[in-house]
């Protein structure tokens, strides 16, 4: 008998609290939430172009797309990297091929000359694109206002 009541004292004694501490979970969501706050803004990719300004909504889709740019001095981007003329069709292929469903957008300067952005539409055409679109700033056109 002495014996039982040892063993349910020692029990007592063991026991241990089990509490969930937080608090170190939180601090590092903290520094994760300010770091991925802060990281966002500069994930952003693409070259700074001056898009023209058109009413309108924005689309919104399901679809992955690929961003192709042509910039003031004529230039074709796939993200940020330089494209020849030359090249994109193979590159374009390419991207195809791992993704039937990709549409591409075209973002164009302001100052782009025409001739290039209809170019780039003839050689989609060619790589078997059927949805293309044209990248805007969903800014109304008001044509009284100056150019900066």
């Amino acid at each position: 008998m002495a014996f039982m009541q040892n063993s349910s004292y020692s029990r007592r004694q063991s026991r241990r609290k089990t509490d969930v501490n937080i608090t170190n979970l939180m601090d590092v969501m903290m520094v994760l939430l300010v770091v991925f706050m802060v990281a966002a803004p500069l994930m952003t990719s693409g070259i700074p172009l001056d898009l023209p300004k058109v009413g309108g909504k924005a689309l919104t889709g399901e679809d992955t797309s690929v961003n192709i740019s042509v910039d003031k001095d004529g230039s074709y981007y796939i993200g940020k990297s330089v494209v020849e003329e030359e090249e994109i069709l193979d590159k374009l292929l390419a991207i195809k091929g791992e993704n039937d469903m990709l549409t591409v957008t075209i973002s164009g300067d302001t100052d782009a000359a025409y001739g290039r952005v209809i170019r780039l539409m003839a050689l989609l055409k060619e790589a078997g694109y059927d949805k293309v679109g044209l990248k805007t700033e969903s800014k109304p056109y008001n044509p009284n206002q100056k150019k900066k």
